[in-house]
């Protein structure tokens, strides 16, 4: 009987315990503090509050749980991480979720964001884009009202010291810059200039979610020790340098897409990534500072608009004149893989130049395969001689971690002395080079999967190694499998007058925009491959820490490279046009885009070696030259996005997010969200067969003479006919708006997107819009 009531003792103490121990863990979950941004009513601040920033830290306040013995007030005020009051209006704070539940109900919130983690997308190009003809200067401003456009620049900061930041001859800096140049290790006073006229640093929500930054390891303040943000920088806005090379490579005069603009360098990525809260804060402060133009080379996938902090933002600078350049992803060649896909965000794709760094393999059977490579250095291999060739994996379609070179699976008993054939994937590409270099082989053969197809794309490696296509990678690692297979590699220098090209990067994200389709992403593309621009000092060109050398440029590849392309294009159309709107800036771009290549054919899909796609290219390839006069140009107002907006099935609470900076309602202007005033044209049919017709309508403004007369070209198309009224525009005055309609009519549903063009000529312009048909049973 005492066993009986032992055991029982024993089992209600067990319940118990188990009992407490999952209350005390749900406990500790909802206590865990992460960060939050929460949007604010601007215009619901309670009179006793003597500014916006004292009511969202009492609000704040008054839903922390109660204070430990460890915690004081000053910790309490730390919980609070930013304040936003230009672009966007609330804080970021550090919440717990019991918090966060509280604040949800408080009077004026109007929603609250987790922060989210972003990645950066990572001489011959002002050239290729036609800016640096004799005649080029013609086209654009006058120099000196050039110097009045700043570029704000999202990324990893900024190395003052780079010829491509020198700003002699540069005026003073201009009236409307209300920034600041803070200071820090490595950053003084002195190393802002009249090009670099500003340079912030945004790192509270980055400490909040990784711990405080290791000074000793990272620049605390605007210096760049990555690169990537003097390299997007420099792109955007870099100074006239003469000689500019990366070792040797793609030797000549380097200069941004607007010499003449001023750079403002906001610093929100760390070794450990980029932060929402950050980002958002740098917006905010950016567009309170004056700039002119943000371009932003990073992303963090696709959330609904009203979820979307970074849309959310860029809608407050849009409001407020700013254009802004987003880079669309690295997630090519995979369809509906892009981020920053809102109408008011110019979204960004990438493309080649028509110049290139050829390297070759020579196969112990004497076959010469061409590759691509920046390799320069002391371990070179001799051309008269042949190197024992070795490939760990097994020639399936599935990659081995060996076959990938990946840190610590290769043997130095097998490959030394050899030339390692390596896979890409899973690691960056020039640290397989080091992984091979480590154990023992003497170079690299680098060759591309499928998802990657025949583009090549250069590395600065440090260990000869070429990277090949994956054709070519294929009958390279069947050849391997031959007893005493052999190779030798060579470096061939720069070659320019490549064709085709431009050709659309294979890395370069791509549509359809799943948010809503009748909103054509990306935008348009841009030079993205081999980009030699400005570097860090702090870090040599493979990125390596190993990596000993030091360069003043650097040759990347990235949507990151292609973004600050258009960012600076759209700083020169600012300069020459001042009352241009951002819409009217990006419908300039869009409309005088290219769709065919240096062989007059079709852009070509780098991953396939096949005409692109709108889902691929955009509008088409950015001609600025064009764009500077486009004849006309499709203008959208804050209240134009808004109308689009009320069209995407958002609730009353969910549309104030941007609507409560202006107190903007619904209208209901538009019938569907195509008929926003958008430079391409998207028609979605229903699943429901009966619908058979669709009616868009779009709005143009005589930007060139005022006396204008413009007639219709519309594309076939095998599913539907199209039909455009009226098939004249007759323009009196220059700014004059005249409409008209497209009419689509269902001949047969196809099952894939049909693709085509409206192109309105007056004898001098040709004003181009992308057409695309998608019947959505088809999807």
């Amino acid at each position: 009987m005492a066993g009986i009531l032992v055991k029982c003792l024993f089992f209600f103490v067990s319940l118990c315990l188990g009992f407490s121990l999952a209350v005390c863990t749900t406990s500790n979950i909802q206590n865990i503090k992460k960060t939050y941004i929460i949007q604010m009513d601007k215009w619901a601040k309670p009179d006793v509050f003597i500014d916006h920033v004292k009511w969202y830290s009492s609000l704040v306040k008054s839903v922390l749980s109660s204070r430990t013995e460890k915690e004081t007030a000053g910790d309490e005020q730390e919980r609070i991480l930013y304040s936003y009051q230009t672009a966007f209006h609330g804080v970021a704070a550090h919440l717990s979720e019991e918090e966060v539940s509280k604040l949800q109900k408080q009077p004026g919130v109007l929603a609250v964001f987790p922060e989210t983690k972003y990645q950066l997308h990572t001489t011959r190009s002002p050239l290729f884009l036609g800016l640096d003809r004799e005649d080029s200067s013609k086209l654009w401003s006058d120099k000196l009202a050039d110097h009045n456009v700043i570029v704000g620049v999202l990324d990893t900061g900024i190395w003052p010291e780079s010829p491509s930041f020198n700003d002699t001859g540069m005026t003073p800096i201009p009236a409307h810059w209300k920034g600041a140049c803070e200071t820090g290790r490595g950053f003084e006073k002195h190393h802002c200039s009249k090009k670099i006229i500003g340079a912030r640093i945004f790192y509270r929500g980055y400490e909040a979610a990784s711990g405080k930054i290791n000074e000793r390891g990272e620049y605390k303040s605007a210096r760049d020790q990555d690169g990537h943000g003097t390299h997007t920088a420099g792109t955007v806005a870099g100074s006239v340098v003469r000689g500019a090379n990366l070792l040797g490579y793609a030797y000549g005069t380097a200069r941004g897409m607007a010499p003449g603009a001023r750079v403002a360098a906001y610093k929100v990525c760390w070794v450990g990534g980029c932060f929402s809260s950050d980002i958002l804060s740098a917006v905010d402060q950016a567009v309170a500072d004056g700039v002119n133009v943000l371009s932003i080379s990073l992303g963090g996938g696709v959330s609904s608009y009203n979820r979307d902090s970074l849309s959310i933002a860029a809608f407050g600078a849009m409001e407020k004149g700013v254009f802004v350049s987003c880079s669309a992803g690295n997630g090519g060649p995979d369809p509906i893989s892009l981020t920053n896909v809102s109408p008011w965000i110019t979204t960004v794709g990438a493309s080649t130049m028509d110049r290139d760094f050829p390297a070759t393999v020579k196969l112990g059977t004497g076959k010469v395969i061409t590759g691509a490579s920046l390799y320069k250095g002391r371990r070179n291999l001799s051309t008269e001689k042949q190197y024992s060739l070795i490939y760990l994996g097994n020639n399936s379609s599935s990659p081995m971690p060996s076959s990938l070179c990946l840190e610590g699976t290769l043997d130095g008993a097998e490959v030394a002395g050899k030339i390692v054939i390596c896979d890409r994937g899973i690691s960056p590409r020039v640290q397989k080079g080091q992984v091979v270099k480590d154990a023992g082989g003497v170079g690299m053969i680098l060759t591309n999967t499928a998802a990657n197809g025949e583009e090549l794309v250069a590395d600065s490696h440090l260990l000869p190694a070429v990277a090949v296509g994956e054709r070519e990678g294929r009958a390279i690692k069947h050849y391997a499998s031959a007893r005493n297979a052999t190779a030798t590699l060579k470096f061939l220098g720069t070659k320019l007058g490549i064709r085709p090209s431009p050709v659309v990067a294979a890395f370069s994200s791509r549509g359809p925009n799943f948010l809503t389709l009748e909103i054509l992403k990306p935008d348009m593309v841009a030079p993205g491959v081999n980009i030699l621009a400005a570097w860090t000092g702090a870090l040599g060109p493979s990125s390596l820490p190993t990596d000993q050398r030091r360069t003043n440029f650097n040759i990347l590849s990235g949507t990151s490279m292609s973004c600050p392309h258009v960012s600076g294009i759209a700083a020169l159309l600012k300069a020459r046009h001042p009352d241009w709107s951002p819409a009217a800036i990006k419908s300039a771009l869009m409309t005088t885009a290219y769709v065919h290549d240096n062989t007059c054919n079709s852009l070509k899909d780098s991953s396939t070696a096949t005409p692109s796609t709108p889902y691929d290219h955009g509008a088409g390839h950015i001609n600025p030259r064009k764009a500077v006069d486009p004849g006309l140009v499709y203008d959208i107002g804050a209240q134009d996005y808004f109308e689009f907006l009320c069209t995407q099935q958002l609730s009353p609470s969910q549309l104030m997010v941007f609507g409560k900076f202006s107190n903007r309602t619904c209208h209901h202007s538009l019938a569907n969200p195509g008929d926003l005033n958008y430079p391409a044209i998207s028609a979605v049919f229903p699943e429901d067969a009966k619908v058979s017709t669709l009616t868009l309508h779009r709005t143009v403004t005589n930007v060139a003479s005022p006396i204008s007369n413009y007639h219709v070209r519309v594309s076939s198309f095998e599913g539907a006919v199209v039909k455009v009224e009226p098939s004249r525009l007759n323009f009196t005055s220059k700014h004059q708006k005249l409409s008209y309609k497209v009419i689509f009519e269902t001949k047969s549903r196809l099952k894939a997107p049909e693709f085509g063009s409206l192109i309105w000529k007056d004898g001098t312009h040709k004003v181009r819009s992308t057409i695309v048909i998608t019947w959505l049973a088809s999807i």
